[in-house]
Formats: C-alpha cells, structure tokens, sequence
C-alpha cells in the first residue's frame, strides 16, 4: 500500500502528500520538537521537511524504506537548523518508550529539568542519536541509515551521549562543556 501511495506521489497527487502527511506527521513532528526545543521552531522544521519531500520524492528510489529515507530528510534538517541556530533546548515531555535506556533513575521534576538540559547541550549527531534510539526507540541499524553513517559510529554516538549525560548529571562535567565536542 505504502509503494503505491509513494508512486501517487511521485505523480504529483497531492492527495497521496497529505496521506503520507497524516501517516508520518505526528512522529516526524515529535522527532523535530525534541531536536529543536520548541513548538514554533518544531512546526517551522516539518514544514521544511515536506517542502523537501515535495521536490525530492521523485528521487526515492527504494533503496532503504520510505520512512528510513524521510527520517534521514527529517534529521538532516534538524542538524542543520541546530548547527544554524545554536539552539540550547530540547523538550522531552514524554518519558522515553524504553526502560532504563540512559541508565538514569526515574527523577523529581527537577532532575528531569536537568536531564533536559543535559540533551539540549549534546552535540547534535549525540542529541539525535539519544532521542531517536531512547525516545523514538528505533534500532542502530536504522539509526545508522537515516543519518547515514555505520552501525558502529551509532552505538558510538550513543554510548558517549549516554556517557556524557551520566557526567553531566553527576556533576563531574562542568556546565556548558556537555555540547563541546563532535557533532
């Protein structure tokens, strides 16, 4: 079903775009919100994304599955807009899906706020890599995909963004060193 919703697409039936939209939309969404910190920033950036699927649709080819390659668009854009902005914050007001993924106690609000500043000050392949493995639950073979790099620079990715979390958190990373290093 999917394959042919993306051939309407590829046909200019825009119809098929708000299918794929309301099929995509909510998780895209969540995905942009978490990555950029606010609501405006987050509707501003799924905007971007379906500009982008809209001239570049005709491009899929198949290779990966659709929604690998649309959240590799959606992470692009965010990283891209995070490097352009600086941007600082990142909300995360659904708890993640999985159990003890950052090896954190669940905590009062205040160590929640703590927890969030401590991914908003992430680089940003590190921020990507937590939100779309310990939020989103995806696998590193998917992250890998959509960010387009090896299975193994994801379960890097993650082990130092779980690492510096875990310093930051226990006090031993000074503030503001948390975003200071890789992507």
């Amino acid at each position: 079903m999917e394959e042919k919703l993306i051939e309407r697409c590829k046909n200019g039936d825009l119809r098929a775009f708000e299918d794929l939209y309301k099929q995509y939309g909510r998780k895209l969404y969540g995905l942009c919100l978490r990555m950029s910190g606010n609501e405006a920033d987050a509707e501003e950036l799924m905007q971007e994304v379906f500009v982008i699927l809209l001239s570049k649709i005709k491009s899929f080819r198949g290779d990966a599955r659709f929604s690998t390659w649309l959240y590799r668009i959606t992470v692009n854009t965010c990283i891209s807009h995070l490097r352009k902005k600086k941007i600082k914050q990142v909300s995360l007001e659904d708890e993640p899906e999985t159990s003890g993924a950052l090896s954190v106690e669940p905590a009062p609000m205040a160590q929640h706020e703590t927890l969030k500043h401590g991914i908003a000050g992430l680089p940003a392949g590190y921020r990507a890599a937590v939100i779309m493995h310990d939020v989103q639950g995806l696998n590193h073979n998917e992250i890998a995909e959509i960010m387009g790099i090896s299975v193994g620079a994801s379960k890097s990715q993650l082990f130092k963004a779980r690492r510096k979390l875990r310093d930051y958190l226990n006090g031993t990373l000074p503030p503001g060193a948390e975003g200071r290093s890789q992507r």
